[in-house]
């Protein structure tokens, strides 16, 4: 509106001129002779009077014009000033009530952003990224955090570390799975269930193994598993059950005896012939690999016939046929004999392949013996029953006729 108001303001003193020019040219033309030079002249001077006076007046507006503008810049300027600090002064508000007290031991959630050598970059929505060092990437052993982290995927940390100067954090994922785990291991204990573990190492005492990415130790008396070498053991899987899990001590103790003989020995009776490897000879017996439990062949039981040394007869490695004597479920063992299974006495010193090629129709022998001589047991029983019975109704008549 001022710039149009401006053009026709400008443009007057022109019109103005042009129409005076006009009208002295018509009243010289009519005048004709009587319009003197004199009067020309005089008309002329008015028109350069009036142009000057025009030029004047429009510098004068231009001037008044830009005072005007300058004005009006200066209060918008003002104003934007005014607005822009209102704005900062919210958006610091903002950044207080939205700053986080982070502490250690906190969970939070952040995205993983980027991977280095260093570890994982992550958003927690804090001023300054956090850090997930490759260390505390995960329970189990990894050497870079991008094998565990996906870029852009959102995970689960825990805070191990406060502010460093620069505001970053320091997270870790090892800690929440460190707790989960052991979570999982007392509820495996209470529920009395077994689970398989990966032997890490042998030594005097026992096994070292693995267990849901946990070291835990089996004692020597409760390995089943017999062999001459127990370093081939190592990076294979047996099962365990837990004997006792405390977190606090970071110790967990396992039994493979236990678990070998819920999950190896079910099926396994009294009377069964099975095929077993000998683990160790002692002065009393040898100790029996029977599918996963062990077992005890005692030195009465090796042949009818007196033996004098075990290591005479038997050696670690050698393959048997024996027959299930009894089973001790609590403790994990069986007990054994071959002296049942020889079809002549001595024929474990004499013949031991004989033994082992008639073990199942001897083994089926000694079930008969055994299931005629419970039957013998039972039919004696009801008859000692049936002759008190019938003691007692002689003693009951005897009475009444006196």
């Amino acid at each position: 509106f001022h710039q149009d108001k401006r053009v026709l303001h400008d443009a007057r003193p022109f019109a103005m001129a042009h129409a005076v020019a006009s009208m002295s040219a018509v009243s010289a033309a009519v005048a004709g002779p009587r319009f003197t030079a004199q009067t020309a002249k005089s008309s002329s001077l008015r028109v350069s009077t009036l142009a000057q006076r025009t030029a004047a007046r429009k510098v004068a507006s231009q001037m008044a014009s830009s005072n005007v503008n300058a004005i009006i810049v200066e209060e918008e300027t003002a104003e934007a000033g005014t607005g822009n600090a209102a704005l900062y002064a919210q958006f610091s508000k903002l950044l207080v009530d939205y700053e986080f007290a982070y502490k250690v031991g906190d969970k939070i959630s952040g995205k993983c952003f980027h991977c280095d050598a260093k570890g994982a970059w992550v958003d927690i929505g804090a001023k300054a990224a956090a850090l997930c060092p490759a260390s505390e990437a995960s329970l189990a052993d990894v050497k870079n955090a991008s094998a565990v982290f996906d870029i852009g995927e959102e995970y689960e940390f825990e805070i191990i570390k406060e502010d460093d100067g620069d505001g970053c954090l320091t997270l870790s994922v090892r800690k929440i799975q460190l707790e989960a785990a052991w979570n999982r291991c007392r509820e495996m204990q209470a529920n009395d269930e077994a689970v398989t573990s990966m032997v890490l190492s042998v030594n005097r005492g026992g096994l070292l193994v693995e267990v849901e990415h946990l070291r835990g130790f089996v004692p020597q008396s409760h390995i089943a598993i017999r062999t001459p070498n127990r370093e081939e053991l190592v990076g294979q899987l047996v099962p365990v059950k837990f004997l006792e899990v405390d977190e606090e001590k970071n110790r967990l103790v396992m039994s493979n005896r236990l678990a070998t003989d819920m999950v190896a020995g079910e099926g396994l009776g009294v009377g069964d012939v099975c095929k077993g490897i000998v683990q160790a000879v002692k002065p009393y017996g040898a100790f029996v690999d029977v599918g996963g439990v062990s077992g005890l062949l005692h030195i009465s039981q090796i042949s009818h016939d007196r033996i004098v040394a075990v290591e005479n007869v038997l050696a670690p490695g050698d393959e048997l046929k024996v027959l299930i004597l009894s089973k001790d479920a609590e403790r994990g063992r069986l007990s054994l004999s071959t002296k049942k299974l020889e079809p002549s006495p001595g024929d474990m010193l004499r013949n031991p392949a004989l033994v082992f090629e008639k073990a199942e129709e001897m083994g089926r022998i000694f079930r008969e013996r055994v299931a005629a001589a419970e039957a013998a047991a039972q039919a004696e029983e009801g008859a000692s029953s049936e002759m008190a019975g019938m003691e007692k109704s002689t003693d009951e008549s005897t009475d009444e006729s006196a």
